[in-house]
């Protein structure tokens, strides 16, 4: 199951696509997939850069969802929770090389990974990914 192209990436449907996905994949075929919550501070333009840059580098099977233009949740398809945090701070740095920002981008990223066999859904995983900071 491929997540819908015609559906825009801020379109609730894609949501629930990206999470009905999830759960095909633990469910039917054991395979672990990891949510991550990006946050950054409310009008920071570099955010927006960055989740743009995060979205053309992620491979066909993972997905973003824009929630506002500084927070998202991404869909890591097939990683465990220690691949996905390898994979986002690769993406930091190469996002920093790339782009010669003067500052670093500031963001916070919370992981929730899939337990196999199970059925994520929105209510379980968004609070998780979007509590006060502090835990990730």
């Amino acid at each position: 199951m491929t997540l819908p192209p015609q559906l825009s990436k801020t379109d609730p449907r894609h949501l629930r696509a990206m999470f009905d996905r999830a759960a095909l994949l633990t469910q039917d075929h054991g395979v672990t997939s990891v949510f991550v919550g990006v946050v950054g501070a409310e009008g920071d333009l570099l955010v927006r850069d960055f989740l743009d840059f995060v979205e053309a580098e992620l491979r066909v099977e993972d997905a973003i969802y824009r929630i506002l233009r500084e927070r998202a949740v991404l869909l890591l398809t097939d990683v465990r929770r220690e691949d996905a945090v390898a994979v986002l701070e690769r993406l930091k740095s190469d996002f920093s090389a790339r782009f010669g920002t003067v500052r670093e981008v500031e963001v916070h990223l919370a992981y929730v990974e899939t337990a196999k066999g199970t059925a994520p859904t929105a209510k379980d995983v968004l609070p998780l990914l979007f509590e006060p900071r502090g835990r990730s």
